[in-house]
């Protein structure tokens, strides 16, 4: 699909957040309140100027906004540009309106918090550097924000930092991006060196007309390089362990994050890369591999976990790998709507779940809830909502995403895993099965039976309610809202991401759309029978299966893995470089020539006495010596 340049006026969309993320710093050192409020005002204003934008972009046109030339280095030059497409105003409209949201509920949630100034700084600061991200026209720029966000992580995961495992967290969330950050930039240096360009614009054509003679083996090592850089921004088997562990900064960071913005950056990346990945059919069969296998391994450790926030970050994990199955398949667009999707459902979980913690005086833990839907319906409401929405059930809007996943995957036309998809498919269902039981155990848990925790629990303030119903109300009809039931159509709207195969989409009954929510339902009912009147019954199931018990309850180990072939390795290597080469060798070799010159130093001073009657007698006794050598002996 051919797009045509329109210039615009697209800067102050990064703009209001990163002046935001200076003011609410200075002027909130001094006025707390004033932090919360600012940081608010300036993700707001960035949401209506991406409104404006939006509303005024032409079919098949994109906006442009051309900063300056950033890079000038012989036949290389990379302009600083902003660009708007339909792909990139979808984005936006999610990271800047639930972000604005998010930044409303942090104002009461984050009151109590003497660091607010700081908390909201970066918050705004993560916001400028996500719409860096979108907005970037090159991969050079798009860089610039995806590190950008790795920092404001790190940040915001450790932000509570005089807690020493809070703080390892966020190291941890830190140096794992690092290793996903390699394998990115070894793609973009390919590209550079190959192509020319890192231009979307210029290397979406230059790349489909066949005219760079590369070959399917480049376009699969580039595909490959990309992906890595996608495992570690987007939690993929193996490189996401940082995520479950970044649930130590405080609940709207994991909203903010976890749902809308950074962990999907990698989904984005491939969505907006997708012409290179459908010429790379053994990539993306690699993708599918991974995204599956992440989807199932998160889905089987949540149903052991019983911190809350625990269970939605696993859940987190799993529902990645579904937007990596549909880009997988080749339908970027329905990875793209599962994003939107998540993004309403799951920051409403999140939000959810602070709101849960808020009103239980900072208890997370599930076995001392209960109840709660007597003291906190509005939060009750809310999250009953986007549990039937990741559910998959019909007509809530995770079921809209969830269902268009598996017709593209249905409809697999990859030449490589053709003959296992079938299997595939198996595994992917119950996977959602999955998802849609361990999620209802949370909410009966929480807010179901009797209380058992020792708090008095309370409902939130309106600034946190008020997020949670939108949330709740775009979870509930979103899924509709974009897939043409009511009008528009976000596969129409993103039609020029259909670079190869695309799910089979059309409309169904409501009948037919009930019957296809048969393994949402059944995840739903069977988790509502089993912690409801079966109590006993999943303790004794675990019981049975002791390996099975341990192996989820340790959440495979890869931890314990990564620490016992990685970690403890390079730390012993780290340890006999410092002790063996560095102080032993190098500092041995330094200190040893010191001591030698002390040494011969304090022998020569021996002769050196300051007295004339000493000199005289050293001078007669050489001169004695020399007498008896020369004559005698």
């Amino acid at each position: 699909m051919n797009q045509a340049a329109i210039s615009a006026t697209i800067w102050p969309i990064a703009f209001f957040p990163l002046l935001g993320a200076l003011l609410a710093y200075v002027l909130g050192r001094k006025e707390r309140d004033w932090a919360g409020i600012i940081a608010t005002a300036a993700s707001a204003l960035s949401f209506l100027w991406v409104v404006k934008l939006v509303w005024a972009l032409p079919e098949a046109h994109y906006f442009e906004d051309q900063l300056f030339q950033w890079i000038s280095l012989a036949d290389l030059k990379v302009d600083f540009t902003f660009r708007v497409d339909q792909l990139s105003a979808v984005m936006c409209m999610v990271v800047t309106g639930v972000g604005t949201l998010i930044h409303l509920y942090s104002t009461a949630y984050m009151h109590e918090d003497e660091g607010r100034h700081r908390f909201f700084a970066y918050l705004n600061l993560f916001m400028f550097s996500m719409l860096l991200l979108v907005l970037g026209g090159n991969l050079m720029v798009l860089f610039i924000g995806w590190e950008g966000v790795g920092l404001c992580s790190y940040l915001l995961i450790g932000f509570w930092f005089k807690n020493l495992a809070y703080a390892a967290a966020g190291r941890k969330a830190f140096v794992v991006n690092r290793i996903g950050d390699a394998g990115f930039l070894l793609g973009i240096f390919l590209l550079l060196h190959l192509v020319g360009t890192t231009d979307f614009v210029a290397l979406q054509p230059a790349i489909m007309s066949g005219n760079v003679a590369l070959g399917t083996d480049f376009y699969t090592l580039v595909a490959l390089c990309l992906f890595v850089g996608a495992c570690g921004k987007s939690a993929q088997i193996p490189l996401f362990v940082w995520l479950p562990d970044a649930m130590a900064g405080p609940t709207p960071v994991s909203a903010l994050i976890h749902a809308a913005t950074m962990v999907t950056a990698g989904v984005y990346m491939l969505a907006r890369m997708g012409f290179l990945f459908v010429l790379a059919p053994a990539a993306l069969a690699v993708v599918l591999v991974v995204a599956v296998a992440t989807a199932f391994v998160a889905a089987t450790t949540a149903l052991t976990q019983y911190d809350i926030k625990k269970v939605l970050a696993y859940s987190t994990v799993s529902q990645l790998g579904f937007m990596f199955m549909a880009a997988a398949a080749g339908a970027f667009w329905v990875a793209i709507f599962h994003v939107v999707t998540h993004a309403f459902f799951k920051a409403c979980l999140f939000l959810g779940a602070g709101s849960v913690i808020h009103g239980c005086h900072h208890e997370q833990d599930m076995r001392h809830m209960g109840g709660l839907y007597k003291k906190m319906p509005i939060t009750c409401i809310t999250y009953g909502v986007s549990v039937l929405a990741i559910a998959g059930i019909f007509f809530f809007s995770g079921y809209q995403s969830k269902h268009a996943i598996l017709g593209a995957l249905e409809h697999w036309h990859n030449p490589h895993l053709k003959e296992w998809i079938e299997y595939i498919l198996i595994l992917v269902k119950f996977t959602a099965f999955l998802t849609a039981f361990y999620m209802t155990r949370s909410f009966v848990m929480t807010f179901l039976g009797e209380y058992r925790g020792h708090a008095h629990p309370h409902e939130s303030p309106w600034p946190m309610t008020v997020p949670l119903i939108v949330l709740a109300v775009l979870g509930a009809f979103g899924g509709l809202a974009l897939s043409g039931s009511l009008g528009f159509s976000l596969e129409h709207y993103l039609a020029a991401l259909n670079f190869g195969a695309a799910a089979e989409h059309h409309h169904e009954s409501i009948a037919a759309a009930l019957i296809n929510s048969w393994t949402g339902l059944l995840g739903v009912g069977l988790a509502f029978v089993m912690y409801t009147q079966l109590k006993e019954l999943p303790g004794m199931f675990l019981r049975l299966v002791p390996p099975l018990s341990k192996l989820l309850s340790g959440k495979y180990y890869f931890d314990e893995l990564y620490g016992a072939i990685i970690v403890r390795p390079l730390e012993g290597l780290a340890a006999f470089l410092w002790k063996v080469v560095d102080q032993g060798m190098i500092d041995g070799m330094v200190n040893g020539t010191a001591a030698f010159v002390d040494a011969t130093g304090e022998l020569r001073r021996i002769t050196q006495t300051g007295q004339l009657r000493y000199y005289a007698l050293m001078l007669f006794g050489a001169t004695v010596f020399f007498i008896i050598f020369y004559y005698v002996l």
